[in-house]
């Protein structure tokens, strides 16, 4: 009898194991008993061990996913084996809630992928697989401790990736929507399908001479308005705005030949040379000595001795140097330097003793709230005033129509850059940024324009933008590489942008990039600050192929540079770098003396008349009505490419004169 209960309770058994799913057991997660005080606050410090995950350690805390993530941002897209999380003492609560009952929910295939579970994943895998976090997932289930469920239970996963909401543009001039071609559709279908002749379609579409099906037509919808007759077309397209149209002069067509000057020009220059820190100087007294110890000794200079080195110091070298090139043409040149600082008072002075009024051009000041006040004195009297460095922003452009900026401010490199990031159109976008807030308007700005162009080559919905938030090394170890790589695609290209200036965030950036280019394929483009940052690391850029937007390019076999070169080791017995500021100096000294002497004050308000060949850029100077000021918008294309070489991508075109 005993052996026929053992024959049953063994089939049983059988049946059991082969109908009943098998559960995989859940991690016991135990808290640590490790606290550390960070900025007045006690925490507990968990180690994340094998298969435990952001919501089994928030439940052996009895604290919320939320609560974690935001203590411990990297840990949205997942914790991996060994992170060290940081978990509030005061949240934790003695003891854990039980796990609720499933919550019946309906089914929505619109927003979620329906997924069975197979044996070894987990929430942090599926996370990774659908590029979602495991945070999402969780909130997708609720009621469900998905750490429990059996192989083939069903999990609802989101169907979004990282996609920010629905860009709120600006209401622009020109609407457009885009019609997917069909089979058999042409140009000359297309056009007539919408009220349009094929010139004006084709004028939308330059580089789109035979459309493919399934190819983006992009239309008029300002035209398509206008049309009262014409009956709303049934197509698969998208509405977008355009960007608002800027107001851009015509260039110069060949170099200004420069020869046989005349006149007196007066230039003012306006920089922070620190003449009063330089006069004073100190070195070691070796007569003196208090029980070893070094004793400095104060040397008193002249007020007006410079100590050679400084960027200012070597932007009116350059200024002097191209002063002496343009009085061997014939002009007669008086420059009058001020030593002018981040100070209003003190430019408040110095305008109102009049010194300035007889000056037919003035070179800075370099400060922006400075600029705008010599800049409002300078409009009065007709005299340009130049802003030599880059600034902020061009706000100080308005109501300034005599202000010139020499250097482009970042939203001309943003218009670029977004230009050359749409031509990526079919990547996986990463965009990175540090703007924790929310609030950086430059930032905003930068997405926006993103945005603008990507949807001139497809619709909205077919963009793939993920958003990341830098957070550095040191404030979470070597996780930052961990959260880029699950930005990344390994099923597409990946364009990374920076758009930041911070040196710390693009240096770890191109590192982080740089380590997963081996398992992607990547690329990274960003700010024209990259050119000049003296720690990054310069065999990174090479090997990436990177593309950097630059406001100079020096070509070191024309014949001005190697004499400017050669001009600058006699006098000042040493050779400027690439990145000097003299370049700089020489050229506006050269390009708006020149202009003043060859076309009067005419060419204050209409400086595309003049084109002489100048050192390391081409000006092109843009307004946007005549109230305002000119910005600079040249920039250079350049490549470190794989062979070491940094190149010019776009030559600028200009022909030379005979």
């Amino acid at each position: 009898m005993k052996i026929v209960n053992w024959i049953k309770a063994l089939l049983v058994a059988i049946i059991l194991i082969m109908f009943i799913p098998p559960l995989y057991p859940q991690v016991v997660v135990e808290r640590s008993k490790e606290k550390v005080v960070i900025s007045g606050i006690p925490y507990y410090i968990h180690q994340v061990k094998k298969g435990e995950t952001a919501y089994s350690i928030s439940r052996a805390y009895g604290i919320t996913v939320e609560i974690l993530t935001k203590e411990n941002p990297p840990a949205l897209y997942g914790v991996n084996l060994g992170q060290s999380l940081r978990i509030p003492v005061k949240l934790v609560t003695e003891v854990v809630s039980p796990i609720s009952e499933p919550v019946a929910r309906q089914r929505d295939e619109t927003k979620f992928i329906y997924h069975n579970l197979k044996p070894g994943e987990t929430v942090y895998s599926l996370s990774k697989s659908f590029g979602v976090s495991e945070n999402e997932i969780i909130t997708s289930n609720p009621g469900i401790d998905i750490n429990k469920l059996s192989v083939g239970a069903e999990i609802a996963v989101p169907k979004r990736e990282f996609m920010p909401e629905r860009q709120k543009f600006n209401e622009q001039e020109k609407k457009y929507i885009f019609h997917k071609v069909m089979q058999g559709e042409s140009l000359s279908s297309i056009a007539e399908k919408y009220g349009l002749t094929v010139r004006e379609l084709r004028r939308e579409n330059r580089d789109l001479r035979f459309p493919q099906v399934g190819d983006f037509v992009r239309v008029p919808g300002t035209q398509i308005a206008e049309n009262k007759a014409l009956e709303p077309a049934k197509t698969d397209s998208v509405a977008v705005i355009a960007e608002e149209p800027m107001v851009k002069m015509e260039t110069h067509s060949g170099y200004t030949s420069l020869k046989d000057l005349k006149g007196s020009l007066n230039l003012a220059v306006l920089l922070p040379f620190y003449l009063k820190e330089n006069a004073i100087r100190t070195e070691i007294d070796s007569s003196k000595s208090v029980k070893g110890k070094k004793i400095l000794k104060v040397i008193h200079r002249a007020e007006d001795w410079i100590y050679p080195g400084d960027d200012f110091i070597e932007m009116y070298n350059g200024i002097l140097i191209a002063a002496d090139t343009l009085r061997s043409l014939g002009l007669d040149i008086t420059i009058t330097p001020y030593d002018i600082r981040n100070d209003t008072v003190e430019i408040t002075k110095l305008l109102m003793s009049g010194k300035l009024a007889n000056a037919d051009l003035i070179i800075g000041p370099v400060y922006s709230n400075v600029l705008s006040i010599v800049a409002a004195y300078a409009k009065d009297l007709g005299i340009p005033v130049v802003s030599p460095v880059s600034l902020i922003n061009n706000s100080a452009l308005i109501n300034n129509p005599t202000l010139f900026m020499a250097s482009s401010s970042l939203e001309i490199a943003q218009n670029a850059l977004a230009k050359k990031i749409s031509e990526f159109y079919d990547n996986n976008i990463v965009f990175i940024h540090s703007d924790s807030t929310g609030t950086d308007e430059e930032v905003k700005r930068f997405k926006n324009k993103i945005f603008t162009e990507l949807t001139y080559k497809l619709p909205y919905e077919d963009i793939k933008f993920k958003e990341l938030l830098f957070y550095s090394r040191s404030t979470f170890d070597n996780d930052s590489i961990n959260r880029l790589s699950h930005a990344l695609s390994d099923q597409s290209k990946n364009l990374v942008v920076v758009a930041s200036e911070e040196a710390p965030v693009i240096n770890e950036t191109i590192d982080d990039v740089y380590g997963l280019s081996r398992k992607f394929d990547v690329k990274v483009i960003g700010y024209p600050i990259i050119r000049d940052l003296d720690n990054i690391e310069q065999k990174e850029l090479f090997d990436m192929d990177m593309l950097v937007f630059s406001p100079y390019w020096i070509d070191y076999s024309k014949e001005n540079v190697k004499h400017f070169n050669e001009v600058f080791r006699n006098k000042f017995l040493t050779e400027p770098s690439e990145k000097s500021y003299s370049w700089q100096g020489y050229d506006i000294v050269y390009y708006f003396l020149s202009g003043l002497a060859l076309h009067g004050k005419e060419f204050v308000k209409h400086p595309e008349m003049h084109n002489p060949e100048l050192l390391q850029t081409e000006y092109n100077f843009v307004r946007k009505d005549a109230s305002e000021g000119f910005e600079n918008r040249k920039l250079y294309t350049v490549r470190y490419t794989k062979d070491y070489e940094v190149t010019l991508i776009e030559e600028p075109k200009i022909i030379q004169q005979k």
